[in-house]
């Protein structure tokens, strides 16, 4: 099975988690890592925007996609919202069996 690691910045911990807990417990996703404090440097609305972000990565089975995307775009406060999902290519095949383990599959 094919799979994924999504990445998705939010405005401050309690939003990324949050988002991170609803994702696990709605079984989109077997994990979810926030990375604090980082700084994002961004053109919004024809102006250059700095801001404190925390980062999410997403790992999760490829087929979750849609209602990954679905669900931060319905919980999440940016009006665009950053969702840029990888394929894993390879990976310990341990831990990609425990990503299917932990995802409802669509």
């Amino acid at each position: 099975m094919p799979y994924q690691l999504i990445l998705n910045t939010c405005p401050d911990f309690t939003v990324a988690q949050t988002l991170a807990n609803k994702i696990i417990e709605n079984e989109l996703a077997a994990c979810v890592n926030i990375l604090p404090s980082l700084t994002s440097v961004y053109r919004w609305q024809g102006k250059i925007e700095t801001a404190q972000e925390h980062l999410l990565l997403i790992k999760a089975p490829r087929s979750q996609y849609a209602d990954i995307e679905q669900f931060i775009i319905s919980h999440h406060p940016y009006d665009v919202p950053e969702i840029i999902a990888f394929s894993i290519e390879n990976g310990l095949p341990d831990y990609l069996q425990w990503i299917d383990s932990c995802a409802t599959l669509k």
